[in-house]
Parts: structure tokens; C-alpha cells; sequence
């Protein structure tokens, strides 16, 4: 449970302090971590020590010692040289490894905890039962992020985000598959979404290298432990809306996804039905560039003719022959609010349908 590399940092750090050599093994005598260049094999030695009752004994001039997970025996743990000062010292490596093996498996439950929690793999009863007994508070504040990172640097941006927090964090990160981080994130009391985009811009920042592109999303802000998988769901679908609507934006929240979260959940041959209605068999990709410019920027300026041929350094005159032209192709005023709406949907539904046509390949 516990890496060799944390093994070999702890067993440095008690030999930097009290100059003992150490040396962690496992059942079958394999050498863990070592403060010694060449550690010696105690193959042997180690089954007969595991078969004995004794707790400790010396052995070829090595105090052997038993480490224990509650009630099973997880390593073996050697102190160099015969003498009560090494026994003492062995005592205290064994109690730190103990520590070290309750602290990693209340983490290693509180993660799993956490990841079922997530994926609605729990019963209610079970969620408060088990949050009791980890001793999580199941009735403060939290909201999920999902941190989209690449395949090959998930458990860097793992590390980098667990970093950000601390140890003592009361927040939970982890990860559910092979590509995004997870942070359930817990809030103060007068902290609220404003802070939470500040919290989003440090994880992007904090996972971000050579100017990768990061996205973050988060759900909706619960109060009680069982909806947290609710806005994990919410985060997800902030991030696939974020991509097909909003790719021009790092972080994005569910409650800024406005009609594109209704789009994202209508099945694909109602799409269609729609769009062979609105434009009579034809599609938005038909419009010439011209065209399609000329819509986005008269939608981007609130329906304003006269900002719109502004921006687009056209007279006004043509910007109204440019829409007269359109209507007569479509059937649509985009001047007139309703129409215009309609126009906006059908646009979002096709790009939409784009989106979805590149999942089946």
C-alpha cells in the first residue's frame, strides 16, 4: 500500500537522525528500502523470524522486528547492531511504519469512498454510514471540479493539484478514469462562486505546463454529502457542453451553460427533424462565409443593425440587404427577436450534431 519510495524517504530521515542503518523487507525477504548500499540477504532468517511468535530478535548482528497492519503482518523492518540504543531505535521505526500504514489506508478508504460516492455506487444509508465512520462531515458545502488533463499526465496533475491543497486540506481529489482530476471542494461559509472561479484559475495554473491547454469545469454548489454525485454529473456535462458551445473558454460552469445543456440531451433524430424543418433540407454549412459571419456578429451585438455594420465596416445598407437575403433563403427574420431565436437554436443543434458525428468515429 505504501510506495517504496515513501518507505525509503522515511527510513533516510530516521537514519539522518539517530545513525542506525534500516532496512525494510518483505514476506518473502525481498529488499523494500535500504539505508545500506549492499543490504544483505536475510531470506532465510526472515521465514524463520515470520514462523516464530517473538515480535522481535537478533539475527547475525540485525535487530528484526514485526510491522503490523492491525492484525496482519505487512513487513519486516531490520535495525544494524545488538544494542539497546538499536532496539529503541528499531521500536520507533516499527511505530512510525504502523502510522504510516493506518494513515495511507484511512486515505486509501476515504478515496474509494469518495469515488463511489461520485459514481452513484452507494446506497443513501451507506453514504452516511460509512462518511460517520471515515469521519467526514456530511452536511457542509462542496461543489465538484473536473480538471481535463491528457492521458499521460494524469498523475502528474494529480500530484500537482494534491500539492496546491496540502496534506491537511479537508477537500477531496482523486480521479475516476484516465484522463481528468477530480476536487471536491469544500467551501466556507462566505465563500460562493466568485471564489470558486478563483479556485478553478489555481488548479489551471497549478496543472498547466508549457502552455497546455487546461480546461476546469464545475457543477452547482450542494450543502449535503448525497448530492455531491449530482454535481459531479453537472461538471461532466459542463465540460462536454463547454467543449461543443463555449471552446473559447478555460473554465466553465453547469449554471453558465444556459440552452446549450438542454440542447446537449436531445436525441440526435429529433435534431435532424428539427433542422430539416427550419431549413427545409438544407444546412447552416451551406451559408457561405460571408454569410455566416455576418449572422454570428449580428447575434454577438444583441440584433443591432447599425453596431453590427460598424464591426463588420460595412454600411448599413448592405448589412440589411445581407439579412433580406437571408430571410428570403430561409424563411427567417433574424431581425425579429422570435425568428431570431430560432435561427440561434438551429445553429446550436447543428454544431451540436458535428459534435456527436465525431464520437461515432
Amino acid at each position: 500500500m505504501i510506495s517504496n519510495q515513501i518507505l525509503q524517504n522515511t527510513i533516510d530521515g530516521l537514519k539522518g537522525i539517530t545513525r542506525i542503518d534500516l532496512c525494510v523487507l518483505d514476506m518473502e525477504g525481498q529488499t523494500l528500502a535500504s539505508t545500506e548500499a549492499q543490504p544483505e540477504n536475510f531470506g532465510g532468517e526472515v521465514a524463520a523470524f515470520i514462523s516464530s511468535p517473538a515480535d522481535s530478535q537478533v539475527v547475525h548482528g540485525y535487530q528484526f522486528f514485526k510491522v503490523f497492519d492491525e492484525n496482519q503482518l505487512e513487513y519486516i523492518l531490520l535495525a544494524k547492531g545488538s544494542s539497546d540504543d538499536v532496539y529503541m531505535v528499531g521500536k520507533m521505526a516499527s511505530f512510525q511504519l504502523t502510522s504510516l500504514l493506518t494513515a495511507y489506508k484511512e486515505r486509501f478508504d476515504k478515496d474509494n469512498f469518495i469515488k463511489n460516492l461520485l459514481l452513484d455506487n452507494l446506497l443513501l444509508v451507506d453514504i452516511y454510514n460509512r462518511a460517520k465512520k471515515l469521519h467526514i462531515a456530511t452536511e457542509v458545502r462542496r461543489v465538484v471540479f473536473i480538471i481535463e488533463s491528457d492521458r499521460e499526465r494524469v498523475n502528474a496533475a494529480l500530484d500537482s493539484v494534491r500539492n496546491l491543497y496540502g496534506a491537511k486540506s479537508r477537500d477531496f481529489i482523486t480521479a475516476v478514469d484516465e484522463k481528468n482530476v477530480i476536487v471536491v471542494k469544500e467551501l466556507a461559509l462566505n465563500e460562493g462562486y466568485d471564489e470558486m472561479f478563483q479556485e478553478a484559475e489555481a488548479m489551471k495554473d497549478a496543472v498547466a505546463q508549457d502552455g497546455e491547454d487546461i480546461h476546469v469545469a464545475l457543477g452547482t454548489i450542494v450543502g449535503e454529502i448525497k448530492e455531491v454525485s449530482r454535481s459531479y454529473k453537472e461538471a461532466k456535462m459542463a465540460l462536454d457542453v463547454g467543449r461543443i458551445f463555449f471552446d473559447d473558454r478555460d473554465i466553465i460552469a453547469y449554471s453558465s451553460l444556459g440552452i446549450g445543456r438542454l440542447i446537449y440531451q436531445l436525441p440526435i433524430p429529433l435534431c435532424k427533424m428539427f433542422i430539416r424543418e427550419i431549413f427545409d433540407g438544407r444546412s447552416p454549412d451551406d451559408f457561405d462565409e460571408e454569410t455566416l459571419t455576418t449572422i454570428n456578429k449580428f447575434f454577438e451585438n444583441s440584433l443591432n443593425v447599425s453596431e453590427t455594420s460598424r464591426q463588420l465596416y460595412i454600411h448599413r445598407n448592405t448589412l440589411v440587404y445581407r439579412l433580406d437575403k437571408l430571410q428570403k433563403s430561409t424563411g427567417l427574420d433574424i431581425r425579429v427577436f422570435e425568428d431570431a431565436i430560432t435561427f440561434k437554436i438551429a445553429l446550436m443543434v447543428v454544431k451540436y450534431m458535428k459534435y456527436m458525428e465525431t464520437l461515432d468515429y
